[in-house]
């Protein structure tokens, strides 16, 4: 309850953004983000509260773009708001597709998860290169939205901060019930929480499955903004490392921690990408910090910030606590 008003005042900040500032090279900027920030939290509902490091999320992205393509396409939907009613069942496909991978991939353990995450991405990026539905290497076409000017960003920023802020408050939800306890308890100790009567494997293909609807709806949302997609975009490898490590820049297993991650990371590299030619320059800076991370940072940003703070609260309270001679002797004559 404490850190309520905090919440609310970044609500409000982020509500406030686009009418504040209008420059559609900043607001493009804060979509991105928004879209890494709620995908990051997502990832991290699942992967951060169980303990299992997926590195193939960028599977569900990817499916939820082509779902809002194809759909489009083949329906004959004119560009414009009317596209957005498909940004949900972008998630829900993703969904259906977790369901199988999730019962393949979660018969084993935490590392070889890890590598069959990873077979199961080139999979589906090899596919969506080659089949002829997907339309190969030259991707989609969506059609064109005629909005114009300075606002064309703002529905788009605003659907990203709805679909964020959903992400959100369903990992509080998750990390507060007796199902997210389970997801925990599993991290903490699986063979324990198994003979503790935890259903390891319905608990873990239900986190999994939850994760990918909200990384399937920004993958819908980013084949809107941008009108065209291609395979070796939506299906990035870069994608998967760049989210698992905003989680572990700001906590992992934290609930800020990806959000804090995920505005620091996606705001910079889009900037940096924007600003100067070497558009790779942003993975020196993703590795540099990773470094800083894992030397002096272990548990991320928020959960440094948390214990530097209590650490500081408590000595100034056993500060105030220490008697003054004025104090001891009564204080002067």
């Amino acid at each position: 309850m404490k850190q309520t008003p905090w919440w609310v005042l970044a609500i409000v900040v982020f509500t406030l953004f686009p009418l504040v500032v209008t420059n559609p090279f900043w607001t493009t900027i804060a979509i991105f983000t928004l879209i890494y920030m709620g995908c990051a939290t997502s990832w991290n509902m699942f992967s951060g509260y169980s303990g299992y490091v997926s590195l193939g999320t960028a599977i569900f992205y990817g499916c939820g773009a082509y779902t809002m393509a194809l759909i489009s396409i083949h329906s004959h939907m004119p560009g414009g708001a009317e596209q957005f009613l498909l940004v949900p069942v972008g998630g829900l496909v993703s969904m259906v597709i977790a369901v199988p991978l999730g019962a393949v991939a979660l018969r084993v353990r935490r590392h070889t998860f890890v590598v069959i995450t990873i077979a199961f991405f080139f999979v589906f990026q090899l596919a969506a290169i080659n089949a002829n539905f997907t339309g190969g290497p030259a991707g989609l076409s969506l059609q064109l939205i005629g909005w114009q000017g300075n606002s064309y960003n703002t529905p788009f920023y605003y659907v990203a901060l709805a679909i964020l802020v959903f992400a959100v408050v369903l990992s509080a939800l998750v990390r507060r019930s007796r199902f997210g306890l389970q997801l925990l308890a599993i991290r903490d100790d699986e063979d324990r929480a198994l003979g503790l009567g935890v259903k390891v494997k319905a608990v873990k293909l239900t986190g999994y499955t939850l994760s990918a609807f909200t990384v399937g709806m920004m993958g819908a949302l980013y084949a809107m903004f941008l009108g065209q997609i291609y395979p070796q975009f939506v299906f990035d490898p870069v994608f998967d490392v760049t989210v698992a490590l905003m989680a572990f820049l700001g906590g992992f297993g934290t609930l800020l921690g990806p959000l804090v991650g995920g505005l620091i990371l996606e705001s910079s590299q889009q900037w940096l990408t924007a600003t100067y030619s070497n558009g790779s320059l942003y993975l020196i800076l993703f590795g540099a910090l990773f470094l800083v991370v894992v030397l002096f940072m272990p548990q991320g940003i928020v959960v440094k910030v948390k214990d530097m703070w209590m650490k500081r609260s408590l000595k100034a309270s056993d500060d105030s606590s220490i008697p003054t001679p004025a104090t001891v002797t009564g204080g002067a004559k």
